[in-house]
Formats: C-alpha cells, structure tokens, sequence
C-alpha cells in the first residue's frame, strides 16, 4: 500500500474513533442495580436505549451516588441516574461546571421499617435503639436524620441516645435478621426484602412527609461538556428515557421478568416475584423532575450538617430538551401524560 494510501487510511479511522464534527462514537452511562432505576436497567437489558440513541452506550454500576459523582468528575461518565442528594452535593462541588439535571427518573420507594421485637410503638420509642441508613449523608440518611432531629432526638456522637447507623443495603437485611439493630431507613427493593425476609413492619412511609406525597428519588444527569458537543444525542437519550417511563406506566406487569433477569444479571441474584411487585408499587416513574422536592432535599442536608454553606442551585436544571422531546410526542410533562389537578409551573430551563 502506499504512503498516501495509508495516510487518508489513518485519517479516515481517526475520524471514526472521535466521531463527525467532534460528536461522540458512544455514550457512557451510570446506573444502580436498583429498582428505583428502573429505566436504565429496562434500556440496559433490552438495547432499546442504544437503538433510539443512536449511538452504542457502555454502561456502568454503582452502588452508591457519590461514586457516580465522583465518575462524572473523572470525565468517566457521560451521563448517570442518581438520587436527588448526591446531585446536589456534585453540582455544589463543582460549582455546577460538571453536570446539569435533565430530567426525573421516580419519586417515592422510601420507608423507615421496624423490627417487629424492637420494643418500638410510636415516635418516642426509638430513644436507646439503632437505626441504619444506605450511606453517610446519602438522600434516605438525610431524610432520617431531618426526621429524628425534628422529634427531638439527639444522636449519640451529639450526646444523645439515638444511634444511626450507614449500612449498605445488604448488611441492613442480615443485621435485621441477627436483631443487631432496630430498624432501617431505607429505599426499595430492599423496603419489601426487610418486610417479607425479614418480618419487617413499615413504621412511616417518607411519602406521608412530603405535599401530596410525592418527592424526587431518581434524577437523570448529564456531564455539561457532553451535553454541549452532543445535544442531539443526548435528546435521544431522554426520548428514550421517557418511553421507557411511558412503558412502565403502560406495561409494568409485563416488564418485571425483564427487570428482574437484568437485576440478577447485574447483582447476581434476582428478587422474588412478591418482593419486586411489592417494590414496584412504592414506587412511581416519571420524567418530572420534582423541583420542589429536591431544593427541600438540599436545605435539609444543610441543616443537617452536609452542606457548608447554604445551597444555591441555580442552573441545576437545563430542562430544555425534555421539553422539546415531550412537545414532539404531544406529551403531558408529568408522568403517563396523566392530567393534573392544580396548575403546574412551566419548566424550568436553565436559569
């Protein structure tokens, strides 16, 4: 072969490697093993996120948001689901230069669940006991703290007689189990696994504290630098996010053996039938970002002690191709295109 030959051979595969006019040749996305992510474990299994955008996605999995945080901050990641916390920690520390929230993902799936011989009847019985959470200062481990301290109670590092305890999910069920502690603050599945593995009794559900019982659960991010070389891509990645929430809506029943399969896949071990239908029902998929619940999520962090400063979120929001993909279809912006009752505010862009 010829020197030139080779020459327009080379130039032509590094063009293929980065892609035409800069875009990207695939798409990185992170999610949790998790049934409150529903849509990227849906999209992961049957390809159909690939298919509408265009492009091939390599997926990630992590167990817990600062690690996807700390992943889009790395330049690892192109997009993630995460909770509402850790995306207000990222954006923060960033001073919002790595990501902007796109869209919901689900609101709800969280419980405080009791052991049932905990000695604990009602809101003044949890003096003395141990309670767990998912993570140090992750979205459930605030909301106990927020919770406890607005009854009263005082922990023990602070010299009161409450202790809580971060325990990823699994150890929570098995200390359950072995009575090492009294309950648990704690999202789905593993809500259900503590009630039907473990004979767990839900205590509250956090959607009683919040307005019309709805808060933000999952988000869908997206690193700014992809976002702004890669918008077209990056609206097939929502219009495939919100078909994957219209199915859920639609076609639940006939999904969970998808769901289930890819979950143990991923984890290697799958969730019994009652376990993920129990789940499922806590929990309620939408593109809606819940704005409101999530700046409430960011000023109980602060005052629970995560957050320095007061938190200023402007720009967390870029809301913009959600909108365009959900005025293409003729789409409602909540969940299922569903009416509403109250008028709802216009989406937020990024302002």
């Amino acid at each position: 072969m010829g020197k030139a030959k080779i020459l327009v051979c080379m130039a032509w595969l590094a063009c293929w490697l980065t892609g035409r006019a800069g875009e990207a040749v695939e798409m990185r996305v992170g999610h949790f093993p998790n049934v409150t992510h529903a849509q990227a474990v849906l999209g992961r299994a049957t390809g159909e996120f690939e298919k509408t955008a265009g492009l091939p996605i390599r997926w990630s999995q992590f167990n817990a948001g600062p690690s996807a945080v700390e992943a889009l901050f790395a330049g690892a990641l192109d997009a993630s689901y995460i909770g509402p916390n850790p995306a207000v920690n990222g954006f923060l520390k960033s001073k919002g230069k790595s990501f902007c929230i796109v869209a919901g993902a689900a609101s709800g799936g969280a419980a405080l669940v009791l052991r049932p011989d905990a000695g604990i009847q009602g809101e003044k019985d949890f003096g003395g006991k141990k309670v767990a959470t998912p993570q140090l200062g992750n979205t459930q481990d605030v909301a106990a703290r927020v919770w406890f301290q607005s009854k009263g109670y005082r922990l023990v590092e602070k010299g009161g007689d409450l202790t809580l305890m971060p325990l990823a999910n699994p150890d929570q069920l098995l200390m359950f189990q072995k009575r090492q502690i009294d309950a648990a603050w704690t999202i789905e599945p593993w809500v259900s696994r503590l009630e039907q593995e473990a004979g767990g009794r839900i205590f509250l559900e956090e959607k009683s504290l919040w307005k019309n019982g709805r808060y933000v659960t999952t988000l869908l991010v997206v690193s700014r630098s992809f976002l702004s070389s890669n918008r077209s891509a990056v609206k097939r990645l929502i219009k495939a996010h919100v078909a994957m929430t219209r199915r859920l809506a639609a076609r639940q029943e006939a999904l969970l053996p998808v769901l289930n399969g890819e979950l143990r896949k991923e984890t290697g071990k799958e969730l019994s039938p009652a376990v993920l239908r129990s789940a499922m029902k806590r929990v309620e998929f939408t593109w809606e970002p819940m704005r409101e619940s999530l700046l409430k999520s960011a000023e109980d962090a602060y005052k629970a002690g995560f957050l320095r400063e007061e938190p200023v979120l402007d720009g967390i929001y870029d809301l913009s191709l959600l909108e365009e993909v959900l005025k293409e279809k003729d789409q409602a912006f909540f969940s299922g295109g569903t009416a509403v009752q109250e008028p709802r505010p216009p989406l937020e862009h990024n302002k």
